[in-house]
């Protein structure tokens, strides 16, 4: 018997003792199953809940914190020297090194945050005014807001039930002025990468990846952010690794890279990096200040070190619940262009309508689990402040071409993703979880699922 096997049949096994599926013969059938499950009666109709007290996932990076964080903290302090440039072992310099090679890439740049990571690579492939970019309908605002700083113009794709953007409404929405991709891996789920590379190298367009919610996702055995042209992280509370904010911008490309870290850093080439490019390609030009300082720079280096433990810890807490729900009557779990690879962060189904949906999850926070539809992004389209293209100045290029003036915005731009969304929801996964944790989510979406089957 395999190993796998062995924790697949001792974990049903005991979800068995709590009142679920039965344990697997060595065949690999499951014996007994939904309809040898009793319908017992559901806390939202006055039954007793699966849990009395409420389980939650707080944000993951947090609860890793210790004395490896506070080491590199302290040492920053104690040198006096928080801001990066000319620091002997920079922490940020540290980080970039360290997170570069966890995904695989030759280059990362330590920044403020996921949007002024986007913003920064926006800049470094060339997006300016006239240009659009396609992105999903369904992300958040720093997609579109960064294209819009940039004079360019965004444009909508719809999403599938993947929730990323659905590679059979990208070419459709492909003109001569279009120049790049940013698919968003979001709430942990990977995007199609080889259907939207294919179409990107077709039309010649650069492709930038989103993965401010998937750190340490992966995609066919490479970690996102290293597959498209350029990739954008973000470590904000809410994110797999975390400082409180910042992000990072990696590529492959020795000129993305420069153009990126000039623009990130008023158009300087400081050391190590001006040594590293052989002195730079490129002339400066009007950039920003989005530095990453030596504190952030600190806790992300501790942060990364573990980033592989938490990973494989949701993964696995979130494989546990999709097996012990696997045998459930016409479940339709959310797509995965990888389910491997995908962080796992959620565990969401795909019902029939919204109001079967927004049931289906009143009745499992009634047994105590920390049940929601799909969060952490928007609907852009349907924004209001989008809807009606308000930018910072009456006159902001954005919206001033023909294509600009004519585009149209709104619900009725997205429908497919609206739906979709509004058929989702499930439960958020934590690396925290106890195996006490996952059992009850099992017991849980298996008592509240077969009592609206029946």
């Amino acid at each position: 018997m395999s190993e796998k096997m062995k924790n697949r049949r001792e974990f049903l096994a005991a979800v068995g003792a709590a009142g679920a599926a039965s344990i697997l013969v060595g065949s690999g059938e499951v014996r007994g199953g939904p309809a040898s499950e009793g319908k017992a009666r559901l806390a939202i109709d006055g039954g007793t809940p699966v849990r009395k007290k409420p389980l939650s996932s707080p944000p993951y990076g947090p609860q890793f914190y210790d004395d490896v964080e506070k080491k590199e903290l302290i040492e920053v302090l104690e040198s006096k020297s928080p801001f990066r440039w000319g620091v002997p072992g920079s922490k940020a310099l540290k980080f970039e090194k360290a997170y570069a090679k966890h995904i695989g890439v030759k280059y990362a740049i330590g920044v403020t945050s996921g949007t002024t990571a986007l913003y920064t690579a926006m800049a470094a492939i060339g997006i300016g005014p006239g240009d659009e970019v396609i992105l999903p309908a369904w992300t958040w605002y720093a997609d579109y807001d960064a294209v819009v700083l940039c004079g360019s113009l965004p444009v909508f794709a719809e999403i599938d039930e993947s929730l990323a953007i659905d590679p059979n409404d990208i070419e459709a929405r492909i003109t001569p002025r279009t120049k790049a991709i940013v698919p968003s891996h979001l709430q942990g789920g990977v995007a199609d990468m080889d259907a939207i590379l294919a179409i990107a190298r077709k039309h010649k367009l650069f492709v930038v990846e989103d993965c401010a919610q998937c750190c340490g996702g992966r995609y066919k055995g490479r970690y996102v952010g290293s597959i498209g042209d350029m990739g954008i992280n973000s470590f904000q509370l809410s994110k797999t690794i975390t400082a409180g904010e910042g992000g990072a911008v990696t590529t492959n490309d020795p000129k993305l890279f420069e153009r990126a870290l000039r623009f990130h850093s008023v158009g300087s080439l400081p050391s190590p990096y001006k040594e590293e490019l052989n002195g730079g390609l490129l002339a400066a030009f009007a950039s920003c200040n989005f530095r990453m300082n030596e504190f952030t720079g600190a806790v992300l280096f501790g942060q990364v070190q573990k980033l592989d433990a938490i990973s494989k810890a949701v993964r696995n807490n979130n494989r546990k619940v999709r097996e012990g729900i696997a045998d459930l009557p016409g479940l339709k779990l959310r797509k995965s262009a990888d389910t491997e690879g995908d962080l796992g962060m959620t565990v969401f189904l795909t019902m029939e309508t919204k109001q079967r949906r927004d049931k289906f999850l009143r009745a499992l926070r009634a047994e105590g689990i920390s049940a929601s539809p799909p969060g952490g992004s928007v609907v852009l389209p349907s924004d209001t402040r989008i809807e009606n293209k308000l930018t910072i100045h009456p006159d902001w290029p954005t919206f001033q071409t023909p294509q600009g003036k004519a585009i149209q915005y709104g619900a009725d731009s997205c429908p497919r993703t609206i739906d979709i969304l509004d058929r989702t929801g499930g439960v958020l996964m934590n690396p925290m979880h106890t195996d006490e944790d996952v059992k009850d989510i099992v017991t849980a979406i298996r008592k509240v699922y077969l009592a609206m089957v029946g």
